[in-house]
């Protein structure tokens, strides 16, 4: 019997010990006045809001959305791309709001 290569072996799933992601517009960030705000706001409530022993989710700067609001920030999950739901985050006194809106929960 022959070994199966690693480039032949079935694809594996793994399950990552941190939480998902949360991903925000690269080109927002720098068009926004408050855009350096919401970043500092955004990486200090996720390392707050861990849980279950997890580590926190990590922020991902991204390409552009294809959204270009004027006076927000573009910002989404994987849980809100899968609801084909963005949010958008206009200063920093909205990010805990923000992250909530990306988790599902219901409510403007």
């Amino acid at each position: 019997m022959q070994e199966k290569s690693p480039k032949s072996a079935s694809p594996m799933l793994v399950r990552p010990r941190r939480a998902a992601p949360v991903l925000v517009c690269r080109k927002c960030l720098k068009r926004s006045d408050e855009g350096r705000e919401v970043r500092r706001a955004l990486k200090s409530e996720l390392k707050a809001s861990k849980r279950d022993g997890n580590k926190p989710a990590k922020l991902i700067v991204t390409a552009c959305f294809g959204l270009c609001p004027k006076k927000a920030i573009v910002v989404a999950s994987g849980a809100s791309l899968a609801r084909q739901e963005y949010v958008l985050v206009a200063d920093r006194g909205q990010v805990a709001r923000v992250l909530e809106l990306l988790d599902g929960e219901a409510g403007g």
